[in-house]
């Protein structure tokens, strides 16, 4: 028999989704030490642990929410980790390292085309490093296009140095759905308020909001075959989607707020439809504030709750459940309704285990919600549930907005959102496949099948 190996020669072989969920851990880690020092805040005092890592947490799993403004408190060094953990964290770790591996012209090998695929969500790695090439630079140039346009538009107003920096900082928020902002030197924690009547500011962010969040793999087909038609399944699912969450949200989110004079109420018609529209995007998982959410009705809030809960794209740097992922449960529901076995789309059927898999995760990602907002107003009676679910769903999905409670919450609540914060970025499907179905025992045997009174 051959003899085994000790157990401390043995090596630790780590799977692709276990490399990218501890990779983005020690990303958050490094960030968090880098903003405790002194030089990091603005007024030269190190902040505590648990605010640089509440921050850290946000920033790398592009979410948003934050314990206080990010001008008032973070230097420009603070800032800089900032925005440098968000292009990380809404890229992929992996975007970084295939920038260096393209330009030093190595050899892509196979582990780091398996982390290709895993990070980009792709199911296998065909073309993976051309689909990687496309999200490496298609971003970079996106951004760049949005930062020139609101250096050119800023400039005029506020001079060279706050639109560059301003330019640069906000475009890649947006691009990356982070939804931190650095404006807090017009109002300190008032967002895009300042902005709400501000067409070209307002469209740009929103517009780069929207192309992050379409998903790395559709960009890759829209670019390459440019026609309805040859389009995939998926990505045709995306497109229709999008675009019906983005102007059917708009839509509620009008007719809801349209009298409030908290929010919409007072603005000029044009205005209110350029702030509904701003709503149903950001509120997608971008964390820009553009109405304030604290003052939107009890409706309102149900809505914005339900477009944060179903998020962006898979493969993109928008979190929630993601636009197909609900597709496929609808249609699942609408198949049962019928009494059909199989679920359809496009003249294609859906594998049973894709079916299953949406309503794990939706089944997690509602149940955590939930499980959040009693954590938070138990925690912090003086918040309604209402408010802490909002609170709740914003952190797992990665959205950011918050109804303006995130810096009363109790060291409990804080510790959770930050928890949901990696949960929801690095994915139930990553966390749970990586790190459980790795080591899953072999059924050795089956019990008898039951019938059971269901409805």
């Amino acid at each position: 028999m051959p003899k085994k190996k000790p157990l401390a020669k043995r090596k630790v072989r780590l799977s692709p989704t276990q490399i990218i969920a501890l990779t983005f851990l020690g990303i958050i880690l490094l960030g968090a030490l880098l903003l405790t020092l002194p030089a990091a805040s603005r007024d030269g005092n190190s902040c505590s642990f648990l605010s640089a890592l509440f921050t850290a947490t946000s920033a790398t799993c592009v979410t948003g929410l934050v314990m206080f403004d990010t001008w008032t408190q973070w230097s420009g060094f603070g800032q800089g980790v900032i925005i440098s953990l968000i292009e990380i964290g809404g890229l992929g770790f992996m975007s970084a390292a295939s920038l260096v591996i393209f330009v030093l012209r190595k050899r892509v090998g196979l582990k780091q085309r398996m982390v290709m695929a895993q990070a980009l969500s792709v199911n296998d790695m065909t073309g993976v490093v051309r689909l990687q090439k496309v999200v490496l630079f298609g971003s970079l140039l996106v951004q760049l296009v949005g930062a020139l346009i609101l250096i050119a538009y800023f400039w005029p107003q506020y001079g060279a140095e706050k639109a560059v920096k301003w330019g640069v900082f906000h475009s890649i928020s947006a691009f990356c759905n982070a939804g931190f902002d650095i404006f807090g030197c017009l109002d300190s924690g008032s967002s895009l308020i300042g902005f709400q009547s501000d067409p070209v500011v307002l469209l740009t962010l929103g517009s780069l909001v929207a192309i992050g969040g379409l998903g790395f793999f559709v960009w890759e087909e829209v670019i390459r075959l440019h026609s309805w038609k040859r389009f995939s399944v998926y990505t045709r699912l995306v497109l229709l989607m999008s675009g019906i969450l983005t102007f059917g949200g708009a839509i509620v989110i009008c007719l809801l707020e349209w009298n409030n004079p908290a929010t919409l109420g007072n603005m000029p018609w044009y205005d209110k439809v350029l702030g509904g529209v701003f709503q149903s995007v950001t509120v997608r998982t971008a964390g820009f504030d553009a109405i304030g959410q604290g003052a939107m009705t009890d409706s309102g809030k149900v809505v914005s709750m339900l477009l944060m809960l179903v998020g962006g794209s898979s493969g993109s740097t928008a979190g929630g459940i993601k636009t197909v992922t609900v597709v496929v449960l609808f249609l699942f529901l609408w198949s049962r309704i019928r009494a059909k076995g199989s679920v359809c789309v496009f003249k294609h059927t859906v594998p049973r285990g894709l079916v299953l898999d949406a309503m794990t995760i939706v089944s997690i990602i509602v149940s955590l919600s939930v499980l959040g907002g009693l954590v938070i107003c138990t925690t912090t009676p003086e918040i309604s549930f209402l408010d802490g679910l909002y609170e709740a769903i914003s952190a797992l999905a990665t959205v950011g907005l918050t109804t303006g409670i995130t810096a009363d919450l109790s060291i409990v609540a804080k510790i959770m959102l930050i928890i949901f914060m990696y949960f929801g970025r690095v994915g139930v499907l990553t966390l749970s496949l990586g790190f459980l179905a790795g080591n899953q025992a072999q059924e050795r045997f089956r019990y008898a099948n039951t019938n059971l009174l269901i409805g």
